[in-house]
């Protein structure tokens, strides 16, 4: 059994994803202490699918949603130019130029937060690993 290399592209999906998870779970902690008591983890999650206050993070969570899917898909191998699509889309969606609900929130969850800053700074060094040579 051999491995596979870590610049194989399923490989950097996979640990994109995987910096990307890290992120999103720090950010929903934040935005949960910031809310109260969930209840139990139905709640919870009913929290994060519908309330407008959790409305903002929905947009990583559908990059994620979509990684495991092409991951998960058996037809498609994973290639170069899906992992430029994430990338691309998650340089975009945490540009300057991003100037939404989004960029006003999560600049505010960077500010803080050491815990939001850190994972940030983690996918931050993951895409610019992954940045198509100039």
């Amino acid at each position: 059994m051999t491995s596979q290399p870590a610049t194989e592209p399923r490989s950097q999906l996979k640990s994109l994803s995987s910096t990307l998870r890290r992120l999103h779970k720090t950010l929903v902690d934040l935005e949960t202490t910031r809310f109260g008591d969930p209840g139990n983890a139905f709640e919870h999650l009913q929290l994060l699918t519908s309330h407008p206050q959790f409305a903002w993070l929905r947009q990583i969570s559908e990059v994620l949603v979509d990684i495991d899917e092409r991951l998960d898909d058996k037809e498609q191998p994973v290639d170069g130019a899906a992992v430029e699509n994430v990338r691309k889309t998650l340089v975009s969606l945490l540009s300057a130029e991003n100037s939404g609900e989004f960029r006003q929130k999560y600049l505010d969850a960077l500010q803080a937060s050491t815990e939001v800053a850190t994972a940030h700074g983690e996918l931050r060094n993951r895409l610019t690993q992954l940045a198509p040579a100039s």
